[in-house]
Order: structure tokens, then sequence, then C-alpha cells
């Protein structure tokens, strides 16, 4: 047991912890989007026992993926159609698509809600139940797992340095998880950039999936969107939110300036 605590070891479980921060951003803000639709008092509930189990089963995933990596990488079917959609997918590949258009369907829909007169908008919403949420975030959360558990599998064969820093980020996230809610919560106008985030985040799996299983679509090959793109793309998404913001207040201001003028020197037409 010694060994684990080497230099190279530790070394290790910081690279793999700040691993596991940097790919999880996407996948906490889904997490935060997802547990409003709780209750507000079973909110954290939602959260950490969600987190928690996607914990455990990230380690259980792991555990699977060191023994049979092959399996999922090991094609299962292939489109054949040349010259329209070419493509030999995998169980690796299927789970990446099915997130993102999983995520995409979910901050569409949210989006829409938003847009929606509000009569329409309660009719069309339908209450969705706590057990149902956990599971969704725990769904999600394994789906979000594979990229950081095979880039730390890259890094090292050591299956406990792995296992610690999938714990360490679980609690980190637990902990960020909350706060971020809370500013979401304070702030609502940032509820709509963190779903087009998410639209971003759809996007970037369905890529990443289309890659994984060499598809080809009209004979253009899909590649894969890279994390300095993804991150560029925030970043302007952002931007645009502050500046946006700050334009709006200051027209508030001016139209608000301009009422109380109007107030205190009325015209005097008599």
């Amino acid at each position: 047991m010694a060994e684990l605590f080497t230099l190279e070891n530790l070394i290790t479980l910081a690279l793999l912890t700040l691993l596991q921060a940097v790919l999880g951003f996407d996948n906490l803000l889904y997490i935060s989007l997802e547990s409003k639709r709780a209750p507000a008092d079973q909110q954290k509930r939602v959260r950490t026992l969600g987190i928690g189990v996607a914990m455990v089963l990230r380690i259980v995933l792991l555990f699977v993926l060191t023994q049979v990596i092959q399996f999922f990488q090991d094609p299962i079917f292939g489109l054949p159609f040349e010259g329209i959609a070419e493509g030999h997918f995998n169980i690796h590949s299927l789970i990446v698509l099915f997130g993102g258009g999983f995520i995409i369907y979910t901050a569409t829909k949210e989006i829409w809600h938003m847009m929606a007169l509000q009569e329409h908008s309660d009719m069309d919403q339908k209450p969705r139940s706590v057990n149902s949420i956990i599971i969704m975030i725990v769904v999600m959360n394994l789906v979000f797992s594979f990229d950081s558990i095979l880039s730390a599998m890259a890094l090292t064969s050591n299956f406990y340095v792995m296992a610690a820093a999938i714990v360490i980020g679980g609690i980190l996230m637990i902990w960020l998880s909350g706060r971020v809610s809370e500013f979401l919560q304070k702030n609502r106008l940032y509820e709509v950039l963190g779903l087009f985030i998410l639209f971003v985040v759809g996007i970037m799996l369905l890529t990443e999936g289309g890659h994984l299983a060499h598809l080809h679509l009209f004979g253009n090959e899909i590649t894969p969107m890279s994390k300095t793109t993804f991150y560029f793309v925030i970043t302007v998404l952002v931007l645009t939110d502050i500046v946006q913001s700050r334009y709006q207040k200051k027209l508030l201001k001016q139209r608000q300036d301009l009422e109380r003028k109007a107030l205190d020197f009325p015209s005097d037409k008599t």
C-alpha cells in the first residue's frame, strides 16, 4: 500500500483531479440546471445523491473499462450507404451520441418553455419526480465520465489512483454544484446563457460520437470539436451576455432618468 504514495502517483493524482474538474464543467452545469426541477427543499439532496451514486458507478465503470476496454471499442454495426452515410458504430460512440442528442433536446425544450406564453408553458411543463431527476443526473454523469476515464487510463494504469481522483472530483462537484445553483437562482438571466452553453455541449458530444464512429455524411467526415474551440465559444457567449446585460442596464437607467425629469418638470399646457 505504501507504494501508492510515491511522488509519481501523487503528481498523477493531482493531474487527474484537475482533469476531472476541467472536463466536469459541462456536467456540473447540467446538474445545476436539472436539479432546479425538484422542489426547493429537495434540490440539495437531489444533487448530493445524484453525484454520489454516479461517483460510485464511475468507479465501477472504471473497473469494467480497465478489464474489457476493447469490448467498448469493437464495432457492432455500420452504415453502408456509400456517399450518403457511412460509419462503424461501437458502444462508446453510441453512448456519446445519445448523450449529445439528449442534451440538445433538453436545452431546446427549456429554451422553448422560456419563450412560450406563460399559460402554454405551464400546460406543457410536466412535473418531475425527485427519483427521475436523480436518475437523469446519474445517467448523464456516466455519459460525461467516459472522456475523463479514458483520459485517466492514458495517464496511468494504477486503478487506485484513478479511483481516488474520481472520489475527489465527485466531492468537489457536490460542493460546487450548490454554489452554481445558488448563483443561477440569484441571477435568473444567466439561465439562458447556461442553456445555450449546454446546447454547445450537446453539439460537441455529437461531433465526438460521430468521430468515434468514423461517420461520413455525404462524403464529409465528422470531426470532433476540440476543447480549445469549445472553451473559446463559451468565452464568447459569456462576454456577449455580460456586454448585453450592461447595455440593457444602461438603457434602463437612461429611461428612468428621462421619466424622472419629465415628472420634475411637467409641461405647462394651460
